[in-house]
This record gives C-alpha cells, structure tokens and sequence, in this order.
C-alpha cells in the first residue's frame, strides 16, 4: 500500500471516528454559532474557494457575525465583526491566547521557536519582553532612525533616476526593497537589497514563498493524521525556505560575532539591535535557535506586509487623484516646499496622510485572518460556545467592510479617519491590522513608522502617472490571495517631479 492510499485511509478512519464520537457526545455542539451545510466528512472544505476571506464573509452576512465551519476534524469558529472582537479580545483574550499550529509551521521547528507561535509560558513571555523592551522600543527605534532615513533618501534617489528616463517604477517591488533595508539598518546596521540588482527580487520571491506556503489550504490541517506524511510536501517546501533565509541571518551574524570577539584590538563596534540579541545569547537569555527564528518573524512580518500595504495605498491614491492632491499640499504646507528630508517625527504634524495609511489598511488588510487563535476551555461568546480546541479566526477583510460600523465600506475614504478617533493599536476593534490583546504585533509602531515615512516621500517629491494614457478609473485591483493580501497586477507608475 503506498503512502497517499495508507493516508486516504488513515484520515477517513480518524474521520469516520471522530463523528461517531460526535454523535454519541454531550448537547454542546448544539451551541455552537451557526454556519452554512456541513458534507459528509469533508464539512465546508470546498466551501473555501480560492479567496477563503470572501467566502467567510457572505457566509457572515446569512449565518451572523460569529459562524462555525467544520474543515475536515476541525471546528472553525470565524469572528466577522468588531462587537464580536471586541468581546472576543476584551473577555476572552487569556482563554483564546494559544495558537492553533497549521502543519507547514512545524517545518524546522518553527513553531517551538517562533515568538508567533508557541503558546504562552514562560519562553513566550521572555520573548514578547525582549521584543518590547530591548528591540522595539520608541527609545530603541528612535535611536535608529537616521539609518532608516539614509534607506529613504535611496528610494528618493532610484526614484530620481526614473523620472529622469521617464520610467515606471514597480512600487511593490521598491517599496519592498526599501522595507528590507531599513528593517536590515534597524537590525543589522546594513542592507540586504538594492533598488538596481536583483536580489531583493529575490528575497521578496522567498518571503512570499514563505507567506504562500503558511497560507495555503492544506489537508494536513484540516485532518490532522495526515501530517506525519506531508503528503502534499507543504512542510518539506517551507522548511527548505526557512533555512535559506536563516543562512542569510547565520552570515551576518557569524561575521558580527568575529567583529565582536576582536573587541580588545580596538575594533569600531556597532550598538544594533543584532549587537543586543548577541548579548542576550552571551548570557544564555536566548538560544541562536530563537534568534534565527525571532528574525524570520520578524523579517516576514515587516517586509511583505509593508511593502503589500504601501503598494495599495497608491494604488487608491492613483485611482483617485484629488486625494494625492491634498496628501501633497498637506505635506508642503507643513514641512514646506524646499523640505526634501521628511523625518519620522514630522508624521504626527500630517494627519491625512496617516489617513490615507488607516484607510488602505482598513480596505487591504496586510493579513486578511489574524494568526489562528485555539480554545483552551469551552469558552462562551455573543451568546455561543466556541468548544475547547476549536480554531478561532479573526476575518480582517470582513470587518473593514462591515456596512454597520463603516459607511460606504466598498469605498476607499481617508476622510473617514478624520472624523473619528479610531486608531491600529489594538483598543478600536474596527480596525485591528496588528491584533490585539496579548498576541497583538510588537512590531506596530515600527511599521507605522515606515508605511507613513514612505508613502510621504514618494508623495512629497514627485506627482503619479499610469503609463500608455491609461485611465486610473481603469486600474486594476484585483487581488491575490495569501498570509498577505496582494495586488494581482503590480503597480506600475511613472514619477513626474513636482514643480
């Protein structure tokens, strides 16, 4: 009998097992929240569909904002509105604090070394300390900020050159390249990428390999028996991503651990956060394992995600050019015309512009699902019982279109956030980009940071045309779906310097 028959039988007798037992068990699963017709087996599966976000969402606008879906064995609880969240994050943040593991993430390790993945303990607890204290911090970014912006004033320059041969610039692809670098400076204090060579083309492709492979649907999670094969060679594919970029960081940090061992000899030393996790290795604080896996974290969260974010905020901006308009006069009203250097510390002075940011997140969530949360009791919400084990999912996309919280969801609005005092940071449960409660991103206010810093410089410097005359009502939007949510069709636009 070969593998994929033992597999086919071996989950279709765990299956068959586990809805007997389900028969045969207590009322509970009477109050579970409703959801749509379950097959024989397989439950919602098919359900899915290629973008499993939207799916999700209609499914809410039938059953409520709080749906139960049967993948395979799994109980998924999906949470489509911010009542639900609210009450979910603010009553239930300790009960639902674990992680449901998907299969691919058990590739190298990954999920007993991940600050994103291991359950809260003690370990956990010491990273989320180290994260918050010694590595993103706004004492600690502060610190770093002039590194960051010598990775703007290139994006200005690439940019530059462009205009000049009247040339397009891919803006996922430099976005990408500039979230890379001044995540690299903050980290490393050097880059990993430039705008002219290909290697951050590259990165990007094994960071979305990466992004791709967690997000794909896979068997293996949804009949849990089918993971000591990988049949699909889901883990095999992600481990071997894992290790190339690990390579990447084990260069780097050998070459820093011989700079830091010829100290006595007068070496100029550096004081980065790489020099910070060096010494926590020193004193036996983190193992390299936990430092290799913090900078995948890290690296995936920050790169893609921003770049993916950026790249829909002027996508919207194109599309809608009064809008770019008033980003740009804001700008130059207050930082002035000749301002050529836009700092950090000049964002707080521009609140459309960090409107226009909320709005593009709202829209285009960087990830439509927040990581998988995991019921460690029988835990009650909006009147239902999400059962002990069930995997609990927060839909992003679902929420930003909610018609009862945002008027005119489907419409990209940045004045919206001018008149409310909703923020990302995790207390306004309608827009919630970074999580909330305990598991909420410790990365944020980092990448705040660089989305805004970005976004005002291309905007300050240069007006925005699409190619061939091409009508910007006509821009495509489509979008592809994965960890992160990105354009189909890159953008691509032509920078006219301002005048």
């Amino acid at each position: 009998m070969d593998n994929t028959t033992l597999a086919v039988v071996l989950s279709v007798m765990f299956v068959l097992f586990h809805l007997l037992k389900t028969i045969f068990t207590n009322s509970s699963n009477n109050k579970l929240p409703p959801g749509p017709k379950r097959m024989p087996i397989f439950g919602n599966i098919f359900d899915l569909g290629e973008k499993p976000h939207r799916s999700f969402a209609n499914f809410a606008k039938i059953h409520g904002p709080l749906i139960s879906l049967k993948l395979g064995s799994v109980t998924t609880i999906v949470v489509s509105s911010a009542s639900v969240a609210e009450e979910m994050f603010l009553k239930n943040d300790q009960a639902l604090a674990n992680r449901t593991i998907p299969d691919s993430v058990r590739a190298g390790d990954h999920d007993k070394l991940s600050m994103s993945w291991l359950p809260v303990s003690a370990k956990w607890r010491n990273l989320r300390k180290i994260s918050a204290v010694q590595l993103l911090s706004n004492q600690r970014l502060d610190a770093s900020q002039p590194l960051r912006q010598a990775k703007v004033k290139q994006l200005l320059a690439y940019v530059q050159n462009c205009s000049e041969k009247n040339q397009a610039v891919d803006i996922g692809r430099a976005a990408f390249t500039t979230s890379l670098n001044l995540l690299s400076n903050t980290f490393f204090s050097m880059e990993l990428a430039s705008h002219e060579s290909s290697a951050s083309q590259e990165f990007k492709q094994l960071m979305w390999n990466i992004m791709e492979e967690i997000g794909r649907p896979n068997y293996a999670d949804f009949f849990p028996i089918l993971g000591y094969i990988d049949p699909f060679g889901i883990r095999r594919r992600l481990a071997g991503y894992f290790d190339k970029l690990i390579d990447v960081f084990q260069d780097i940090i050998r070459e820093r651990q011989k700079i830091r061992a010829s100290n006595a000899n007068g070496t100029k030393q550096t004081s980065d956060i790489l020099d910070t996790l060096l010494k926590l290795y020193e004193d036996n604080e983190l193992s390299m394992g936990e430092i290799n896996h913090l900078l995948v974290d890290i690296f995936d969260a920050g790169t893609d995600t921003t770049a993916s974010t950026l790249e829909w905020a002027m996508a919207e901006l194109v599309k809608n050019p009064e809008m770019m308009v008033r980003a740009q006069n804001e700008i130059e009203e207050v930082l002035g015309k000749d301002c050529s250097n836009i700092q950090e510390s000049d964002i707080s002075k521009l609140p459309y512009l960090q409107a226009i940011i909320k709005e593009s997140l709202r829209l285009h969530p960087p990830t439509v699902f927040l990581l998988p949360r995991k019921a460690d009791v029988d835990v009650e919400l909006y009147g239902y019982v999400v059962p002990k084990n069930a995997q609990v999912l927060v839909n992003l996309w679902a929420i930003g279109r909610d018609p009862k919280v945002w008027k005119n969801p489907e419409v990209f609005s940045p004045e919206r956030f001018l008149e409310c005092d909703i923020d990302y940071k995790g207390r306004d449960f309608e827009l919630l980009p970074f999580g909330a409660g305990r598991r909420i991103c410790p990365g944020l206010t980092l990448a705040y940071r660089m989305l805004n810093l970005m976004l005002a410089t291309l905007l300050h410097n240069y007006n925005w045309k699409l190619g061939d005359d091409m009508d910007p009502k006509d821009l495509d939007m489509e979008e592809k779906f994965g960890i992160t949510l990105q354009k189909i069709k890159p953008l691509q636009v032509i920078p006219v310097a301002r005048k």
